[in-house]
Order: C-alpha cells, then structure tokens, then sequence
C-alpha cells in the first residue's frame, strides 16, 4: 500500500481507539450504576433497572445506532456527531450487559459481611463503598474483560454510519486497490494487537485489585513472641 492508503489506515485506528474509550466510559457507568440499583430494596427500583436491561440487552446494537443516528434527530430536532452517536449506542447497549455482571458478583459476596456492616450501623451506601464494592470489584474484571473486547468488535459497527473508524477505513483501501485478503488480513490483525493489550492490561488490573484480597494474615512473628513470653512468664504456654 501506499503511504497515504497507510494514513487513511491509521486515521481509522485512532478513530477505533477514541469510540472505544467513551463507549467504554460510559459503558462502565451505566453497569454500575444499573446493576447497583438492581440489588436496591425497593421493588419498583429493581423493576425500572431490570427494564432497562432487558430492553438494552434485547435489542440489535446495529439497530440502536441506525435509531441513535437517523431516527432520533427528525424526532427531536437535533443531531449527534457520529462519535457521539456511536458512544451513546454502544454505551447503552454494552452497559446492559455489564449491569448483569456488576448485579451478579454483588450477590456473590457472603451475606454475612452485609450482615456484618448492618450490626455496624453502616449505611446502605457505607455498606456498598466499604464492604461490598472492595469485595465484588475484583470477580468483575474478567467478564468485564471480555466484555471490552466484545466492544472493541462493536465498535466496527458504526461504519454504517459512514464513520472513518477501523472497518471503514479498511474497506475503502479494498476498493482502492480491488484486493480483500491482504487488507481484510491486516485488520484483523490490527483488532487482534489492540485486543492482546487491553487482555494484559485488565489482567494487570485484576491482580492489583485482587492484592491482599484473602491472604491469610502472617503470624510468624506474632507467634514467636508469644513463645517468648511463655517461657519467661509461664502464661500463655502450651498445657500437656
């Protein structure tokens, strides 16, 4: 390829990585937020949150950008970007799906411990910052992981709207030079590199979290103190 078919390539893999990085943002926003609230006390809260969900969750992606983009703005008037139009596709529809995971490892943890932060008088919202989230966070990251690989995937969806992302890009350079396999060949290994570094990069994630998370408590010095005073005072000494 020539040089300026390989910035027109590039273009797109910045384009990528920019829908990839506010969909993702608002996508964890809406995870949190709706999966907390699916976990609320009041029935009608869980209802409304579960709603969303099923909705979101229910529907094409494709379809939610083509509403986002061409129905929504004759309805109201204004019109989105196509940046912002993606984001807010994706955002949503990736957000249902992360809400399930956020609901899912908050009733994994022990009810004990929620129990435990009630005999404290902890709030409802001291209970989740304090007890629940620091406990639940860590067991989020996997499926979290691969739910942002499956949005770095999704992201080849707004080439519909003539967006100059990755997919976009790509099939312009195939009509330039009338050749699929070698550029469709180097997409895939473009989604590929970018896919290998944000796995490392949530595994990373996951094991600074999960640091000092269920490690037993070191003892060894406690104990031979403890030995010590036994032997100079007689207390505390093991009875045959």
């Amino acid at each position: 390829m020539t040089s300026g078919l390989w910035d027109l390539v590039l273009k797109g893999v910045w384009t990528t990585v920019q829908l990839l990085f506010f969909s993702a943002i608002l996508a964890a926003a809406v995870s949190f937020v709706v999966g907390v609230l699916r976990t609320h006390r009041l029935w009608i809260v869980r209802f409304l949150a579960g709603f969303y969900t099923e909705v979101f969750r229910g529907t094409s992606a494709l379809v939610m950008i083509f509403w986002v983009f061409f129905v929504l703005p004759p309805a109201f008037g204004w019109q989105l970007v196509p940046m912002w139009a993606g984001t807010l596709a994706l955002g949503l529809t990736y957000g249902a799906y992360g809400s399930e995971i956020v609901r899912g490892a908050l009733k994994a943890v022990d009810p004990a411990q929620q129990e435990g932060g009630i005999a404290l008088s902890f709030t409802p919202w001291q209970r989740l910052r304090l007890i629940l989230l620091p406990q639940a966070v860590p067991e989020m990251i996997p499926p979290f992981s691969n739910l942002l690989i499956e949005l770095l995937k999704g992201t080849a969806l707004v080439s519909v709207m003539g967006m100059g992302d990755l997919a976009f890009s790509g099939n312009l350079v195939r009509l330039a030079l009338q050749e699929s396999a070698g550029i469709y060949t180097y997409l895939l290994l473009i989604y590929f590199v970018i896919a290998f570094l944000l796995t490392r990069l949530m595994r990373g994630l996951e094991k600074k979290l999960k640091a000092g998370v269920g490690k037993e408590p070191q003892l060894g010095l406690d104990t031979d103190a403890e030995l010590k005073r036994a032997q100079t005072t007689g207390v505390g000494g093991r009875v045959a």
